[in-house]
C-alpha cells in the first residue's frame, strides 16, 4: 500500500511548514471562503481582539459600517462610539450575541432594565461601561436603549461581512430569565441582590448551538451576508472557577476554538481566521506577549492584520513561502511599532474584574 500521506501538500506537514520559522514566518491560512471588497459594509462585534480588526479596515479605507455614530441624546455621553459598529460594548461569550440579536428584534425583553450604582445613577445592565458617568435615571437609560437596538438592527441588516470575535466561555445570568450580561453585577458595583445572579461557563454544546442559532436568524434577514469567526488569543483576567486561571484559560480557549472550527465547517458563508493560532502557536513562543503574558502586542497584532489584509483584503502577500524570515529594515520596523502603539490598546470591560491590581 502506498503511504496514504506522499502526495499531500507541505502545509499539512509540520516540518515542511513549521520547523525552522520564526513568529511571522508562519501564515497558517490555507484558502479563503470569502475575500472583502472595498465597497463590502463590514461589521465587527466580540471580544476585545475584536477592535483590531475594526481599525485595519478603516485605516486601509474600507467600508467599516457604523450605525450608531453619534450620541442620540444629550444624556448618551461621548464615549464608546465606532469602537464596534453599534455602541453595544465587548461581547464576551456567544449567548451575549444570540441575546443582542433576540432583543433587537422583540424575540427576548430581560426582566432587568437598570441597574443603580451606589453614586445613585444608573447603567444598562448590558453595556454597563458605554457611560462612564452613568444616566440619571431608568428612563435614560430605556431611552437610549431603544436607539441603541435600532441601530443593531440596521446593522444586521444591512452588514455585508460581519466578523465575530469569541472571547470567553464564563459568564453571570439572571436567575429568574436568564439574561446574560458582560459582567457580574458586584464587579459594576450594582446594587442589586446577589442571589438573583449566578456564574455559568458555557460548554461547547451551549456555545455551538447559540451560534448556530444567531447564524441562521442572521441568514433569514440578510441572505447576502458573510461570517468571519476569530478566536481571541488574549488571556481570561480571572477565572471564578476553583481552579489556576492557567488551567482555566486553556479549557475556555480551547473550547472556543472548537466551536468556531465546528460552525465555520458547518455553514458555507462562514470563515475562521486563525489569529489565536499566529499570536499564541509555538512558532511565536511568547515574542507576541506583553510582559504580563496576557495582552497581545503590537508586533502581534501587526503580525495578524498583515495576514488578514492580504488574504481577506487582497493586500500584500502571504509569507508562507519563507522558512526564516529576512531580516527587516529597521527604519520601517520603527515606524510599524509607532503607529501599532497607537492602536494596540483596546477598551476591555473585564478589566475591572482585577480592580485591586
Amino acid at each position: 500500500m502506498q503511504n496514504p500521506y506522499s502526495e499531500k501538500p507541505d502545509y499539512q506537514f509540520w516540518r515542511r511548514s513549521m520547523t525552522g520559522r520564526t513568529a511571522t514566518g508562519v501564515d497558517p491560512i490555507v484558502r479563503t471562503g470569502f475575500s472583502i471588497g472595498r465597497a463590502d459594509k463590514v461589521a465587527t462585534a466580540g471580544s476585545c481582539f475584536a477592535q483590531h480588526v475594526a481599525r485595519k479596515l478603516r485605516d486601509m479605507g474600507f467600508n467599516y459600517l457604523n450605525t450608531e455614530p453619534e450620541p442620540a441624546f444629550a444624556f448618551s455621553g461621548p464615549e464608546n462610539f465606532g469602537v464596534y459598529s453599534a455602541r453595544y460594548g465587548n461581547l464576551y461569550t456567544v449567548r451575549q450575541l444570540l441575546q443582542l440579536f433576540r432583543r433587537a428584534y422583540g424575540l427576548f425583553t430581560p426582566e432587568d432594565k437598570a441597574w443603580k450604582r451606589a453614586d445613585g445613577r444608573y447603567v444598562d445592565p448590558f453595556r454597563p461601561y458605554i457611560h462612564e458617568a452613568g444616566f440619571a435615571s431608568p428612563q435614560e437609560v430605556e431611552a437610549e436603549r431603544e436607539s441603541h437596538l435600532a441601530a443593531v438592527r440596521q446593522l444586521f441588516e444591512d452588514c455585508d461581512v460581519f466578523v465575530f470575535t469569541l472571547g470567553l466561555t464564563e459568564g453571570w445570568e439572571a436567575v429568574n430569565d436568564g439574561a446574560v450580561f458582560p459582567l457580574a453585577p458586584g464587579v459594576v458595583g450594582a446594587d442589586v441582590a446577589a442571589d438573583g445572579y449566578r456564574f455559568h461557563n458555557f460548554t461547547v454544546t451551549e456555545m455551538e448551538a447559540d451560534l448556530n442559532e444567531f447564524l441562521k436568524r442572521l441568514h433569514r434577514i440578510n441572505p447576502a451576508c458573510r461570517v468571519l469567526l476569530t478566536v481571541s488569543p488574549v488571556a481570561l483576567i480571572a477565572t471564578y472557577e476553583d481552579s489556576h486561571v492557567l488551567t482555566a484559560n486553556t479549557l475556555s480557549k480551547s473550547a472556543l476554538r472548537v466551536v468556531a472550527g465546528q460552525v465555520s465547517g458547518a455553514f458555507d458563508f462562514v470563515d475562521y481566521f486563525p489569529s489565536y493560532e499566529m499570536i499564541l502557536g509555538p512558532q511565536a513562543g511568547a515574542a507576541f506577549l506583553a510582559p504580563d503574558l496576557r495582552e497581545v502586542t503590537p508586533e502581534g497584532v501587526a503580525h495578524a492584520m498583515s495576514v488578514f489584509a492580504a488574504h481577506y483584503l487582497g493586500e500584500g502577500e502571504s509569507r508562507m513561502a519563507a522558512p526564516v524570515d529576512a531580516p527587516p529594515d529597521a527604519e520601517a520596523v520603527a515606524r510599524q511599532r509607532a503607529a501599532m502603539a497607537q492602536i494596540a490598546s483596546v477598551i476591555c470591560d473585564e478589566e475591572k474584574i482585577d480592580s485591586r491590581s
